[in-house]
């Protein structure tokens, strides 16, 4: 697999606190590739980065070889935030229509398009609810499906899944899965080790640093551990020594 995403050393800061420290990461295509840390840990503000809503105090990012940020390649990417963007009273129907003119796709196109990202995300029959009646979970999922309208070939997820209940954390898993077996590369940011399993591999994040890289079976065995939490743990007992 080719690297699709290459970040090279990239550093940022806010004002005088640094919060991502001179981190390295390729992602090959097709991979669906977690970002794993706590609350602070850098992992919003590096999919910010690497699709140009922020440029880095230092470092580049390159997509497909297309250095960012890139207008280019913006078009190409799904992007999903941690809180739903959408119109609570205009229907769900209405929200991605409203999404598919943002994203330039054709009138012709955009009736298939709607009920083609609903579907992905079994939304369809709700279509005509407005989303003041959605719930919780319901939301992120239409804010999944307004990712998905322009077919992007990248899919970043910010915590797609926090505040939602299991039964309906492991619907949109099977989402993503199905999503990615299309052929979409995906990045999704979380703190739940169980997701984190489920990924293909994990950049560990810590601090601002990135603290270890590699498939959870990878992790568990550099680490002689047998969970994903016990990995983040050794890894990051293991980064507090080297910047000691």
């Amino acid at each position: 697999m080719n690297d699709f995403i290459k970040l090279e050393g990239i550093q940022h800061q806010f004002e005088k606190e640094q919060v991502l420290k001179s981190v390295d990461l390729a992602i090959p295509q097709g991979q669906l590739f977690g970002l794993l840390g706590p609350s602070g840990s850098g992992k919003t503000t590096m999919v910010k980065i690497m699709i140009g809503l922020l440029n880095p105090t230092k470092g580049t990012v390159s997509i497909d070889n297309t250095e960012m940020p890139s207008l280019k390649q913006l078009q190409q990417i799904g992007y999903m935030a941690q809180n739903d963007a959408l119109y609570s009273e205009l229907t769900g129907r209405q929200n991605l229509e409203f999404f598919a003119s943002i994203y330039g796709i054709p009138k012709k196109e955009r009736t298939a398009r709607v009920n083609e990202a609903a579907k992905i995300v079994n939304l369809n029959d709700h279509l005509n609810k407005t989303l003041e009646h959605y719930s919780g979970g319901m939301k992120r999922r239409m804010s999944l499906a307004v990712a998905l309208l322009h077919r992007p070939s990248l899919l970043i997820l910010d915590e797609p899944t926090v505040g939602i209940d299991p039964v309906l954390r492991a619907s949109i898993w099977k989402d993503l899965k199905k999503i990615q077996a299309a052929g979409t590369t995906i990045i999704i940011t979380t703190h739940v080790m169980d997701e984190a399993e489920k990924c293909d591999e994990l950049a560990l994040l810590r601090d601002g640093y990135m603290i270890a890289k590699g498939s959870p079976a990878e992790l568990k065995e550099k680490s002689n551990t047998e969970t994903i939490e016990g990995a983040f743990l050794y890894f990051g007992k293991s980064q507090q020594v080297e910047v000691g």
